[in-house]
């Protein structure tokens, strides 16, 4: 079955050349050239990936992105001739999962969504609540956490920082940006704060604690080996 991807892009030869790319990938696209045409679009089918401009009529990007994240997880890319780090900051905040500056090449952007897909491809969903990577469950709506089936004992930040690297799956995060997207912009507290509760969250999840990953002169990320 071929991947569905919805390209939100009003610049009509951007938008030919990356549907050429895709289309010789077996991807099935599908294509709007407007933010208020993009959600409709959005709404109409279910997507494998959403690739989405910033800069474009009727709506925004950013409205548009954190329009679809509110509604679904499906992996978003941003791409845009924005390359401030504001920007980049924002577009993550909203629920982006990666963020390609102009100009792009199609075959970067392709093994981009492929690479993208491959790391969802660890998550499973029962019943559109649980999510399960590797042995660990969790039910957001419920705001549970669960390891070989035995509940865990999460403090309030602890979930909040779980949740947020489980939604960047397999990105790597910089501590500063978590710092500043779980405790906020005005917390008063340095990046120390980050490390211990990352050693503390390993330590309650067990073996599987083995998943947060620390990269050397960058931070963190949570993956599950295939």
């Amino acid at each position: 079955m071929k991947l569905k991807v919805l390209l939100i892009e009003d610049d009509m030869l951007m938008r030919e050349f990356i549907t050429d790319y895709f289309k010789r990938d077996n991807w099935e696209i599908y294509e709007a050239d407007d933010g208020k045409a993009g959600i409709e679009r959005f709404n109409q089918t279910t997507f494998d990936l959403v690739i989405l401009d910033i800069m474009l009529p009727k709506m925004d990007g950013w409205s548009v992105c954190k329009y679809i994240r509110e509604k679904s997880e499906v992996p978003i890319i941003i791409i845009t001739a924005k390359s401030e780090d504001d920007d980049q900051i924002l577009g993550f905040e909203l629920g982006a999962d990666e963020y390609v500056t102009k100009p792009l090449s199609p075959r970067v952007l392709v093994a981009r969504a492929n690479a993208l897909i491959k790391r969802r491809e660890g998550i499973v969903v029962q019943d559109g609540e649980t999510e399960i990577y590797g042995n660990i469950r969790i039910n957001r709506s419920a705001h549970t956490v669960s390891v070989a089936h035995e509940k865990i004992l999460l403090s309030p930040k602890e979930y909040d920082l779980f949740i947020f690297l489980i939604k960047h799956y397999g990105k790597v995060l910089h501590r500063e940006y978590i710092l500043n997207a779980v405790w906020g912009y005005d917390y008063m507290g340095d990046l120390r704060t980050v490390d211990t509760h990352i050693k503390k969250l390993r330590a309650k999840l067990g073996v599987e604690g083995k998943y947060i990953y620390t990269v050397i002169r960058s931070g963190y990320k949570f993956e599950v080996e295939s």
